[in-house]
């Protein structure tokens, strides 16, 4: 078992090209002796399925996108909201960390002054929010993946497939957030300033009245420093712990995994993304959080008032709620393709093509 674990920690998922092929043993045969031979692979690529499954539709088509989105909106949208008091105490904790202490206290305090139901304030932009959020993040991450492994060839696609991962991901993101941002806005209003208003109802025309639409739209570029590194994040890191779990931690092929626990090896990618998800974009939140707060002020008006210990704060309650989420979200996401037949490429291979021009076939 250990023995995996350093070979899992060894395998730096982000290597160049290069230095991914020298990893894997295969980029001079002649550099070291040939290993004895191993029992044939069949080749895989990021828009193979080879196994014996009859799927709802085909890898790459319009139903195989709307349903992707679909499960992005389950995902996100039902753990968004499930997480929403500790979102909350979080975001009370960015902007007046002198009353709200830690996230302990941050609880207590909360309860004191509000109840139990306030707790739950929020809850309604949280769960329209990153409900589209999840539609445009996982629909649209999987049309930028196609689109952008046609355009590199399978060759290219393998090689560059962190790359790939990388850029697919903030394209996606880039219009979620643009989705997101109204809702978000609504969303901080409503936890952060006591009084202000209690329901979506009532927050949403009472900001249009004050600010008019820049109101909704005014966090949606420091929502993009947040998110979008988050995002790439969270599907490249996830992408490549999948292929590395599979590679040195679980004993045999994913062909021979049963769904449960081809479930499992998500769940556990999913939350070891989380976790580095959660520490990159953290200070950025918390410039959302007061920006969303208060009038008047700029992104860098903000992070200049908080300083480098400001933005800080709160950050072991994201990496809970946020490493959670991530892995929760990948799970049903997960889930959602399993239940509608949908193709579930496995961990890419090289392609045969590639092996020849390396000499590593015949």
């Amino acid at each position: 078992m250990f023995s995996s674990v350093a070979h899992l920690a060894r395998a730096n998922p982000f290597n160049a090209p290069h230095l991914q092929l020298v990893h894997d043993g295969l980029a001079d045969p002649r550099s070291s002796p040939a290993a004895p031979p191993g029992p044939p692979r069949r080749p895989r690529n990021l828009a193979a399925a080879a196994v014996e499954e009859q799927y709802s539709c085909e890898y790459g088509s319009g139903r195989f996108f709307i349903l992707c989105g679909l499960g992005g909106i389950i995902s996100c949208g039902t753990t968004h909201t499930a997480v929403v008091p500790l979102d909350l105490v979080k975001c009370r904790m960015q902007v007046d960390p002198q009353k709200y202490k830690g996230i302990f206290n941050g609880f207590s305090v909360t309860l004191k002054e509000d109840g139990l139901r306030g707790l739950a304030k929020g809850w309604a932009p949280t769960f329209i929010g990153y409900s589209m959020q999840g539609l445009c993040k996982f629909g649209f991450y999987e049309v930028f993946k196609v689109l952008y492994s046609n355009m590199l060839g399978e060759e290219n696609t393998y090689l560059w497939r962190t790359s790939l991962y990388l850029a697919a991901s903030a394209s996606a993101e880039f219009f979620a957030d643009i989705a997101l941002a109204p809702m978000e806005a609504a969303k901080v209003r409503i936890q952060t300033q006591p009084g202000y208003a209690n329901t979506l109802r009532d927050a949403a025309p009472k900001m249009y009245r004050e600010e008019g639409i820049n109101a909704f739209y005014k966090g949606v570029a420091p929502l993009w420093m947040r998110q979008i590194p988050y995002t790439m994040m969270k599907f490249a890191c996830f992408e490549r712990t999948v292929e590395a779990l599979y590679k040195f931690v679980v004993p045999k092929p994913r062909s021979e995994c049963t769904k449960g626990e081809q479930l499992v090896v998500t769940f556990v990618a999913g939350y070891i993304a989380g976790v580095f998800c959660a520490i990159v974009s953290h200070p950025a939140d918390s410039v959302v959080s007061v920006l969303n707060k208060e009038k008047g002020s700029s992104a860098s008006q903000v992070l200049q008032r908080l300083g480098f210990r400001g933005v800080w704060k709160g950050l072991f309650a994201r990496i809970i709620m946020i490493g959670t989420l991530t892995a929760l979200q990948w799970f049903i996401y997960d889930s959602v393709k399993v239940y509608f037949r949908l193709p579930r490429p496995p961990p890419p291979e090289m392609p045969e093509s590639l092996k020849k021009k390396l000499g590593l076939t015949q």
